[in-house]
């Protein structure tokens, strides 16, 4: 029997946008012709000082054998006490990308839609492309804060979701308590995303308690070093949080993940430490940036840095550094592609990068 397999595949799923993620560092040494242990990776937003030498450590003990607790009570607990927020109000899944999906099956039918403020993180549209909902995009303005007059003229009956990263990736910049409360008024669910929380030290997440439509996702892969591992978690209403047990994968968050999370919140004062080198970094290249010619960077509450260069140069620029294993973040789309976006290293990375950096635009 010859069966044509796309005839049984949503037709909304065949031709779908995907989700352009980050390569490891094999493949780009294999890009670049570049002993992997020579290349700069400051596209990814990882950690570049690791993970605690205690999750490590504990990793080595874990029971791989054993499956995780489904109601993730030592996760919750050990979170209840990082965030200061009760347990029912707390859910962790295999990195905010899960819980994100979870979301989406949570709230989404088919022919839904909803809001995103672009630029932004590409996984909310990939995860509404996915459940047949639409997007509708409410641009942000020149210095890329969100236009909240703009969503009021778009919102619609349709509108299930208002999703609003803070800080922004990749453009840095937080969403002010009035802005989500203002959200909040719409009726929408609102989610904020606040996936580099530790390093901007801006968060809503005592909202909610008081607005049942309100969830806040965090993650250890950033401050903590752990995107290996894909570990995050929401802050929600505890009504909100059961319905997400109701659906999620019993098993979702694996072992290893939970032996690490646990560990990396005993160790979080050297972590902090870590963060903080991170800042320091991001304030120096930051100031570092802006004595260069030709080139504009934007101030970030991130582990990164958006920099804006002359028509046409950007690519150019990513393209050369990518050929001396230097990686950086490109998005090719209409409004950032003259832009590109450098993940905060250590200050030697920082050194190097910026080396070439002048170097090239010498050049042009």
């Amino acid at each position: 029997m010859n069966i044509k397999i796309e005839k049984l595949i949503k037709p909304h799923l065949l031709k779908m946008k995907v989700y352009e993620p980050v390569d490891p560092p094999e493949v780009l040494a294999q890009k670049s012709g570049i002993k992997k242990e020579n290349i700069l990776k400051l596209n990814g937003n990882e950690n570049p000082y690791g993970g605690s030498e205690k999750a490590i450590k504990a990793l080595e003990n874990a029971p791989l054998h054993i499956y995780p607790d489904p109601l993730q009570r030592k996760i919750r607990n050990s979170l209840s006490k990082y965030t200061n927020m009760p347990t029912e109000n707390i859910i962790a899944g295999a990195g905010s990308d899960e819980l994100i999906d979870l979301i989406f099956r949570l709230f989404i039918s088919y022919g839904d839609n909803i809001i995103d403020f672009e630029p932004t993180f590409a996984m909310y549209g990939f995860c509404a492309r996915i459940a047949g909902a639409s997007i509708i995009n409410v641009p942000r303005d020149k210095n890329f804060e969100i236009d909240i007059k703009a969503l009021e003229n778009k919102i619609n009956d349709n509108t299930k979701i208002i999703f609003v990263s803070s800080p922004n990736n990749p453009t840095g910049n937080i969403c002010s308590k009035d802005q989500v409360l203002r959200l909040l008024q719409t009726g929408k669910l609102v989610v904020i995303d606040e996936a580099y929380y530790e390093f901007s030290g801006h968060t809503v997440a005592e909202l909610v308690k008081e607005h049942e439509n309100l969830i806040v996702l965090r993650t250890l892969s950033k401050w903590a070093g752990l995107a290996g591992l894909r570990i995050g978690y929401a802050l929600a209403n505890p009504i909100l949080i059961n319905h997400i047990i109701d659906i999620k994968s019993p098993y979702n968050v694996n072992i290893a993940a939970e032996v690490a999370l646990l560990a990396s919140l005993d160790d979080c004062d050297n972590l902090i430490k870590n963060v903080e080198l991170i800042i320091n970094e991001r304030n120096r290249m930051f100031n570092i940036l802006q004595k260069i010619n030709n080139i504009k960077p934007f101030p970030s509450y991130g582990n990164y840095i958006l920099c804006e260069l002359d028509e046409g140069k950007a690519k150019i620029i990513v393209d050369q550094l990518a050929n001396n294993g230097i990686f950086v973040r490109y998005f090719n789309t209409n409004r950032l592609k003259n832009f590109f976006r450098i993940a905060i290293g250590t200050p030697s990375q920082t050194d190097i990068l910026i080396k070439y950096i002048e170097k090239f635009l010498n050049k042009l």
